[in-house]
């Protein structure tokens, strides 16, 4: 799906992917409900908490996709276009409701690259972290009401509704949606 492009790599975020991790947020969240949700508006408060990524980064795991671009026989050079966070059980902000899950938050990807496979990508990666070194058999999100393509992503990757850890925020209601892994 990037082969015209170049390759993606996964990683875990550094203090220096901060601040372009936090305006990929902020473009990618104000784009997406531009696009599906066009009555929301994000407010400069949801924006300052979405660059907020080295608060995020102490207490959880902030995967990275970077896009490897290369052009005739010039060196490649990479460009952050994902990423997600993973809260591990028990750990401050978590939004997990189920005992000893992790929280799965921040899913964003670079707007010119919606529909090409990148959420897959992350989510592969952070599930297995999830099963692999964190040990955790269960992943807990939300998504916001009203948010179909969201919910349909994850549905389809075996995500179920979970009324029992909806959130309702001023001005915004979440719908849970949780996940069993199989730990070999």
């Amino acid at each position: 799906m990037f082969e015209e492009q170049g390759e993606i790599t996964i990683r875990r975020a550094a203090p220096e992917d901060d601040a372009q991790l936090g305006e990929l947020l902020v473009t990618a969240y104000v784009a997406g409900y531009a696009k599906k949700l066009p009555h929301i508006v994000v407010s400069e408060a949801r924006k300052r908490d979405l660059r907020a990524v080295s608060d995020r980064r102490d207490v959880a795991i902030i995967l990275v996709a970077e896009l490897h671009e290369s052009r005739n026989s010039a060196p490649s050079t990479a460009r952050i276009v994902g990423t997600v966070a993973i809260w591990p059980a028990g750990k401050p902000g978590s939004e997990a409701w189920i005992d000893g899950a992790v929280d799965l938050r921040h899913l964003a990807t670079a707007p010119d690259l919606h529909g090409r496979g990148l959420s897959r990508i992350l989510l592969d990666e952070a599930e297995r972290i999830v099963r692999d070194e964190l040990r955790a058999t269960t992943i807990c999100l939300h998504v916001r009401r009203g948010n179909e393509g969201v919910r349909a992503i994850y549905e389809a990757r075996g995500y179920v509704r979970d009324e029992s850890g909806d959130l309702e925020y001023p001005g915004v209601s979440l719908m849970a949606f949780a996940k069993q892994l199989s730990i070999e």
